[in-house]
């Protein structure tokens, strides 16, 4: 992997688990009661937690025409023989990987889906019904995203970081008792599906990787663009104000009862298709994954009980 490329993965890993972090922190009463932000009380209303996420994904996956299970896996507590807990916490308690499971054919080959940063398992609701004609699909949140469980966090490297992802998804493997299957990750997603297909080859028959972060070579097109970009004095700027944690969650957040006008239209101009004059999405679908992209990037989360 290019040097470069890898620095811009492990800013990305760093950012997302600062985010997860700054979540778990705005959770917790005698930490909010400690804390004091310069934004006034207004811009920090987000109407969001971990059941608005979960029941807006059953409102979008209600498109879907394949039945469907879903569940939150129970991890346990942090990984076997480890004298910390997931994301350093110092909390005992289970934590969960919000889960969905396709109907399928017996026999079929099974497929887990790991989405990108700042998404949801719902992200590929478009794909659901095409793969389960083939596959038994499972598709996941990752832990700190979607409706799963948001533990604080605490790592400190790049290394630490990666292995709390790999760790957390190995641990849904084995509470899930899947070996032999075919691992899908997009973007984000594909990173972390690759750093664990080598760290577990043993259980993964084919690795997909769709769009995946942190994988260009130097002769990519993209890779190309954002070395030049950031060479200007707006790719610099952009860069300090990544690097100094001004990320797009903490934009949603501080425009409050602002931001879901922002991202209705943020994910109409992702998902416009030029050549189509429909577009990618129906308005309904449009309207449906606005709902799931409002509650996860400027989520306040509660904690995920394990009675839930």
């Amino acid at each position: 992997m290019n040097r470069s490329v890898y620095r811009w993965s492990s800013l990305i890993l760093r950012k997302m688990a600062e985010e997860i972090n700054k979540s778990e922190i705005r959770s917790s009463p005698s930490i909010i009661a400690k804390s004091r932000s310069l934004w006034p009380s207004v811009l920090r209303w987000i109407p969001t937690s971990t059941d608005h996420i979960i029941a807006s994904e059953k409102r979008l996956l209600s498109l879907v025409k394949t039945p469907y299970v879903q569940e939150l896996v129970n991890i346990g507590s942090g990984p076997p023989g480890s004298k910390v807990r997931w994301f350093r916490s110092s909390s005992n308690e289970p934590r969960f990987i919000n889960t969905v499971t396709f109907d399928s054919k017996e026999g079929s080959p099974t497929l887990v889906m790991v989405h990108g940063y700042a998404a949801s398992q719902g992200f590929f609701f478009k794909n659901f019904d095409y793969l389960a004609n083939r596959f038994k699909v499972i598709a996941i949140d990752q832990l700190g995203w979607g409706g799963s469980s948001r533990p604080d966090f605490t790592c400190k490297s790049t290394e630490e970081t990666e292995a709390w992802f790999i760790d957390s998804l190995e641990e849904w493997r084995k509470a899930k008792n899947l070996s032999n299957f075919i691992l899908l990750g997009h973007s984000f997603g594909g990173y972390v599906a690759a750093k664990y297909a080598l760290k577990h080859p043993e259980h993964v028959q084919h690795l997909i990787l769709v769009g995946t972060a942190g994988l260009s070579s130097e002769s990519d097109t993209t890779y190309e663009w954002v070395t030049r970009f950031r060479a200007t004095w707006r790719g610099a700027i952009l860069s300090h104000l990544w690097e100094s944690n001004f990320t797009p969650q903490k934009i949603i957040r501080g425009l409050g009862p602002w931001g879901p006008d922002l991202v209705r239209k943020y994910t109409a101009a992702r998902f416009t298709n030029r050549y189509s004059p429909e577009g990618v999405f129906t308005e309904e679908e449009s309207r449906l994954l606005s709902g799931i992209i409002m509650c996860t990037i400027p989520q306040l989360p509660k904690q995920v009980e394990s009675s839930a």
